[in-house]
């Protein structure tokens, strides 16, 4: 082990505290290393400190490039007009202006399942609860341009993990993310968001208010620093931490080119379940999770069916007061649906099917005339129960 200057004692990465955050972003930002290489140094050197207290002959015996060994002897010399210790402290100050929390490797609370990926991050930030990090973790990802159905699906089977004790986390986008996320929340429940971007800046524009949401009853991670805007390149760098925090992770809709099958991919390399929605065989925002169900995905059509896969791995229930959502996986939906119906909406809901029918099918298929079916679609629309789509009308529920 190479030797440690007797000035700066070597601090055990279990007994690392919050406030010994500092050598950790070091290490997180030496330039002229990637992710796998600031892995590689913790099985070299026990603690941050020990590689930034150390010699230069040891750095050039760890085969460190020049511009990471300049950086290094910056660090030794205070040297405040170095890139490194300029952005070092610019963190420091964002994070105590912003009230954000910094959660090292060496913490107690930094996530278990992430440790183990090959890529994983040394420091992540947060805006939120902090408790919320160790939770079992369940993500729920999907299209950006989500039909109405997906939308559904999505909110209903986050409302009902989150009844079940897991945590619903997916990466705040357009779409299936923002129904998963506003699913748990609008169940009492709460979420969490892996964002491509700092934790305090609020993307998509959309979001905004969504994102406040979750920093009160939630959480917000990131593995960039603060202030980091939106990059192409960030957002696959995201879907790896959704799935490395997550048990397994849902695919509500996806199309055959969609970002989430990229989530899906990773957690399939990180040993982690693949669940997936079958959909409508006319539905584009189907076609990638018909590719992961050929591909050994589990096909899935309610939260038992993710219990079922997940085994023997039991969470807690939550204690977080919420009223009773409906349950996703009842057997009687399609009549819980009808029940309180009159008869005219109920012949043509059960006209309906789940791909769109334009009101010609329909007036066919019910036999009643045009005014008489758009009045009925209208209470049902009102009702939750059908929607307006491409094409004519598409049943919800």
């Amino acid at each position: 082990m190479p030797p440690t200057s007797p000035a700066m004692p070597v601090a055990s990465p279990a007994l690392t505290s919050q406030s010994d955050t500092l050598p950790w972003l070091c290490l997180a930002r030496l330039p002229g290393l990637g992710r796998k290489r600031r892995l590689t140094l913790l099985q070299q050197f026990d603690d941050p400190l020990e590689l930034l207290a150390t010699t230069e002959a040891v750095w050039q015996a760890a085969a460190l490039p020049q511009k990471t060994r300049e950086a290094l002897r910056a660090w030794q010399a205070q040297d405040a007009a170095h890139p490194l210790l300029i952005a070092l402290k610019q963190i420091q100050a964002r994070c105590q202006a912003l009230g954000i929390e910094v959660v090292t490797w060496g913490d107690h609370d930094y996530p278990e399942p992430l440790r183990h990926i090959h890529d994983a991050p040394l420091v992540l930030y947060l805006q939120g609860d902090r408790r919320l990090l160790v939770r079992p973790q369940i993500g729920l990802v999907g299209s950006r341009n989500a039909t109405p159905t997906g939308l559904q699906l999505a909110q209903e089977f986050a409302a009902g993990l989150s009844e079940r004790g897991y945590l619903v986390t997916s990466g705040l986008a357009l779409g299936i993310d923002g129904a998963a996320h506003r699913g748990a929340l609008d169940a009492g429940y709460p979420t969490l968001a892996v964002v491509g971007t700092g934790v305090d800046v609020d993307y998509p524009r959309q979001h905004r208010s969504l994102s406040e949401q979750i920093r009160r009853q939630g959480l917000l991670v990131s593995d960039l620093a603060p202030g980091t805007p939106a990059r192409a390149a960030h957002f696959p760098q995201r879907n790896r931490l959704i799935s490395g925090l997550s048990r397994g992770v849902l695919v509500v809709e996806a199309s055959l080119r969609s970002g989430s099958l990229i989530t899906a991919r990773l957690a399939l390399e990180q040993g982690r379940e693949v669940f997936a929605l079958p959909g409508s065989v006319r539905n584009p925002q189907a076609q990638g999770c018909h590719r992961l169900i050929r591909q050994g995905a589990a096909l899935v059509e309610t939260v038992a069916d993710i219990e079922e896969e997940l085994g023997g791995w039991q969470v807690a229930s939550s204690a977080v007061p919420s009223p009773s959502p409906a349950s996703v996986d009842s057997d009687a939906g399609g009549s819980a649906a009808e029940a309180d119906l009159p008869a005219r909406e109920i012949a043509v809901l059960q006209a309906l099917g789940y791909d769109p029918q334009s009101t010609d099918t329909l007036c066919e298929a019910t036999g009643l005339a045009a005014d008489q079916l758009l009045q009925s679609l209208l209470m049902l629309e009102m009702q939750g129960l059908v929607a307006t789509v491409p094409g004519g009308y598409q049943r919800l529920r």
